[in-house]
């Protein structure tokens, strides 16, 4: 379809509500011209990419204690909350099989958000050829401060895209898309609190990268910001929005059950408004 983007929110394991919206769309054949994702938005824009139905939801929803990827066990011995070694090398190459020949020969446009420690700012990556490179600009997109390391791709040390630009919708406009579908991971009027107590936990973890730090500390106002405009132009018509309508799931939740519900939430959501979405694109 002519002009179409779609825009992925992060959010840690409540991107499994995205990953059942991508899945209907995949099943529908539903291919747009570009997607770009942040943080688990962008595990979920490589799956759409790679047109694998399922792998999302099998990678981010396991009963296997063995491949749960939350822990303060792995956060002990490797400084990292997520076992990103799993979640980036193991599943991938491994135990949950990425395609990566479908995902570089697509022609889809992706684009995945990391935040440059150095400069504070976001940047948008592409990987087309190299597949320890895209699984590396995924894996720093994902990482948290303070809760993982940064990630180093091409010399330079990069953290979770969210942290500079959360949902990239003003960067696509940029790019003269104009039939921008957006999937979020909040309810509809949900806004982010500034969080003063951690601060000083910043401050320390993130001493040597002060323009990032900045950039930590504005993330509420860029966020509500971008949030604010998201419900203007779906308002006006302008852009495609689903979200969650049931209480959300936490972004650490590990239980089997409760994340396959939020799942089949964000599938049946996805279906539910999948004529409209049609008709949007279409106009």
């Amino acid at each position: 379809m002519k002009n179409t983007a779609l825009i992925l929110e992060g959010g840690a394991t409540r991107g499994v509500f995205t990953s059942g919206a991508l899945d209907y769309l995949m099943e529908e054949g539903c291919d747009l011209n570009y997607v770009i994702g942040v943080s688990a938005g962008a595990c979920n824009a490589v799956d759409y990419v790679s047109e694998q139905i399922g792998r999302t939801r099998d990678c981010m929803i396991q009963k296997e204690k063995i491949y749960q990827y939350i822990s303060l066990k792995n956060f002990v011995r490797n400084k990292s909350l997520y076992d990103m070694d799993l979640i980036f090398d193991k599943f991938p190459n491994e135990l949950i099989p990425f395609d990566y020949e479908t995902y570089f020969h697509n022609e889809m446009q992706c684009e995945i958000v990391v935040t440059n420690c150095l400069t504070g700012e976001a940047q948008y990556l592409r990987e087309e050829k190299d597949k320890e490179r895209l699984m590396g600009i995924c894996r720093a997109s994902s990482s948290l401060p303070v809760v993982s390391p940064a990630v180093e791709i091409d010399g330079i040390p990069y953290l979770d895209g969210g942290l500079a630009d959360p949902i990239p919708l003003r960067h696509t406009f940029d790019l003269g898309y104009r039939k921008c579908v957006v999937i979020l991971t909040r309810n509809y009027g949900y806004r982010k609190r500034l969080n003063t107590r951690g601060r000083t936990v910043y401050t320390s973890a993130l001493r040597k990268y002060p323009k990032l730090l900045k950039t930590v500390f504005r993330r509420p106002y860029v966020y509500n910001h971008t949030l604010d405009l998201i419900e203007k132009w779906e308002r006006e018509g302008k852009i495609f929005v689903i979200r969650p309508t049931i209480p959300c799931v936490k972004k650490t939740e590990k239980n089997y059950n409760v994340l396959m519900n939020f799942y089949k939430h964000g599938y049946e959501a996805m279906k539910k408004d999948y004529s409209r979405l049609l008709q949007f694109l279409e106009k």
